[in-house]
């Protein structure tokens, strides 16, 4: 365990080319979504440099980045602090997820093709594996690699580029409740790809929404002391 509290294997390693500060913001961005770095916990620059292998200014100005984007708090005399979400601001996130999400399923189910559908369905076998497995982390890639192919799917750039600024975010408040959530949730991704592949766009429009509102309750459930 690192000084910081990230587990050991859990620093990425900074992708060349492009600028530092670009990447350095990329690295922590990361470890913020995937918490390992934990809302609420302290960010020391010194030590996030050491960690990434840069001086600490790279470190500081992606700090002042995250901050700008609500990522991270910036607090006068404390230090930079991993930003712990409010249960307002994931019930509003997690709700326009839902909007978006469900009028994605039915363009999916509109104009998706026999490639679309067997993509969807692989990723569908990795993710119950990684149930299987109990492996959390692998279940949370594949259930946002899951979501970004039905939007892929829908064929509408506007609603996926709007769901592109939710998304990482949305894996955020996932990842709490991935393993509560379990083989529950790829269940209803089975059913959703039997939509689509039917070309149900009601369907496919309501599972999604019943789906996506799964998610909302059971972060709002677990946020609650």
């Amino acid at each position: 365990m690192l000084s910081t509290g990230l587990p050991q294997g859990a620093v990425p390693k900074l992708e060349r080319p492009g600028p530092l500060r670009d990447r350095v913001y990329e690295a922590l961005l990361e470890l913020i979504t995937t918490r390992a770095l934990q809302p609420g916990q302290h960010l020391v620059e010194s030590e996030l440099a050491g960690h990434l292998g840069v001086s600490r200014q790279p470190v500081r100005e992606a700090l002042q980045r995250l901050n700008t984007e609500g990522w991270v708090d910036l607090r006068p005399a404390q230090g930079a602090f991993v930003h712990e979400p409010t249960e307002q601001e994931a019930d509003q996130l997690l709700t326009v997820r839902t909007l978006l999400e469900a009028e994605a399923a039915r363009l999916a189910a509109l104009n998706a093709d026999s490639a679309g559908i067997e993509a969807l369905e692989e990723i569908l076998a990795l993710g119950l594996e990684a149930v299987a497995s109990d492996d959390v982390d692998a279940a949370v890639v594949l259930n946002a690699r899951f979501h970004a192919k039905i939007m892929d799917l829908a064929g509408n750039a506007v609603l996926a580029e709007l769901a592109a600024q939710v998304g990482r975010r949305v894996r955020w408040y996932h990842a709490p409740v991935a393993r509560q959530r379990g083989g529950q949730s790829w269940a209803e991704h089975r059913d959703l790809i039997a939509a689509v592949a039917d070309r149900d766009e009601q369907l496919a429009e309501r599972l999604m929404r019943e789906h996506t509102e799964h998610t909302r309750r059971s972060y709002l459930a677990q946020a609650k002391p």
